[in-house]
């Protein structure tokens, strides 16, 4: 993995100087854009004719002194102009969401791109992408995020928005825990990241062409676990950050076990023991001037087993847990549009369940009683015609599971399913307006 300290790479060199290059021949106009703290000079992209706008900075670089604490705004300004044509680092990340993106991860990640309509604009909606990936991987820069096609789009259907979209701590450099972060106040910082990012868009939008007034926040997966985090944090207070809220496969609360911090303290005095930073007074102090590269290889490595990064109620940004605040109706009461993708089971779900006996098991193992598990059981019959995939007709073989279809079934219900369908009957309940 190329873990870099700081600096911006170039995510897709060979497109963007093809960009450039037809700027330069089709004398096509460099856009440029003041916000509060300088100028940024982007490009224009003919393919979707928009003005992208990429690895902005929207706050100090979380390293040094500012690993694992809260995310600090902006404090410099700048004269001339600064480019803003390539994406920068993901943040540091594990897994395929990373790796397949080339590995470009770098502790200094917090920034965001924006990309409009070409031309001049005024008061356009704006919509903001949280990229998704367990909260352990993916970035901003994704070659599948390119939110150029969506802009394009909205153009051509005559509804032309302004999309934004973010990057955030993930893994341990953003959701650590443990009794001295809980008691430091460093808590929840890769959900604190996006919430930066979303005042950085409420100072500067409007320079772009966008509207403060009309944010949409959207997520997938953990993307729209975080817009969740959003909804709930400071129970459902309303800064004025956003005013819809869209999300994928990711919802307010999960069927888990919530995590709190005795379960961290095992995983903290696991990375203090393999950085020798145990016995040294404060750990987070420690593990601050720990190398990067080195810090980042006790991360990814067997000491944080066990973690489940995402929300603990730490009493500031989560004073309660999510199935409480939803029934208290301490939720932001924005309209929410809350869905799950087709076939999400196939990812969530076992494998190799060929008879009822091992469904029954997999769904005892995953929390629940007998009782329960045999109703599940009748509630979801063994009937190769139904299921997800729908895709796959009939009787899957024995590699997958004969009963593939079905467990898969389950696993997306209880993980995704159940979730969406409470989440929308609380909105309903306390009034609020949700589409699903």
């Amino acid at each position: 993995m190329k873990v870099l300290a700081s600096g911006f790479l170039l995510l897709n060199t060979a497109s963007a100087a093809a960009t450039k290059r037809y700027n330069a021949y089709h004398g096509a106009a460099v856009p440029t854009v003041q916000v509060k703290n300088g100028t940024y000079t982007g490009y224009y992209a003919a393919a979707y004719n928009t003005d992208n706008f990429l690895g902005m900075p929207y706050a100090q670089p979380p390293i040094g002194d500012l690993r694992f604490r809260i995310p600090q705004s902006l404090n410099s300004t700048w004269s001339g102009s600064k480019n803003a044509t390539e994406y920068s680092p993901e943040c540091i990340g594990y897994g395929r969401d990373t790796w397949s993106q080339g590995n470009y991860v770098s502790e200094d990640c917090l920034t965001l791109n924006v990309i409009k309509p070409a031309g001049s604009c005024e008061s356009l909606p704006v919509l903001v992408w949280i990229h998704g990936g367990g909260l352990v991987m993916g970035g901003s820069g994704d070659r599948r995020y390119n939110q150029s096609f969506i802009v394009q789009q909205s153009v051509e259907a005559g509804m032309p928005i302004i999309a934004v979209s973010i990057n955030y701590r993930l893994s341990s450099w953003g959701f650590l825990y443990g009794r001295e972060i809980q008691e430091s106040g460093n808590t929840m910082n890769g959900f604190r990241d996006q919430r930066l990012a979303l005042r950085w868009v409420q100072e500067n939008v409007a320079a772009f062409g966008g509207d403060p007034d009309r944010v949409t926040i959207q997520g997938e997966s953990s993307g729209g676990t975080s817009v969740g985090a959003q909804l709930l944090a400071y129970n459902g207070r309303d800064d004025g950050l956003f005013h819809g809220a869209i999300a994928q496969s990711g919802a307010p609360i999960s069927p888990g076990v919530d995590f709190d911090v005795d379960n961290w303290e095992p995983i903290i005095a696991n990375i203090s023991r393999a950085t020798g930073c145990n016995g040294t007074g404060s750990v987070l102090d420690c593990l601050r001037k720990v190398p990067t590269d080195q810090l980042n290889s006790f991360i990814n490595s067997t000491v944080t087993r066990g973690a489940r990064y995402g929300p603990v109620v730490d009493g500031d940004w989560f004073t309660q847990t999510a199935s409480q605040a939803l029934s208290n109706g301490d939720f932001l009461k924005v309209p929410y549009i809350i869905g799950v993708n087709e076939a999400e089971g196939v990812g969530f779900g076992p494998r190799q369940i060929n008879t009822t006996q091992e469904i029954l098991d997999y769904i005892v193992d995953s929390g629940y009683d007998n009782a329960t598990a045999h109703d599940l059981a009748i509630l979801y019959p063994d009937i190769p015609a139904i299921g997800v995939p729908s895709t796959l007709h009939g009787r899957p073989n024995s590699t997958i599971g004969l009963q593939f279809k079905r467990s898969s079934t389950i696993a997306q219900d209880m993980s995704m399913n159940a979730a969406r369908r409470l989440t929308s009957h609380w909105w309903a309940r306390h009034g609020a307006r949700s589409y699903t």
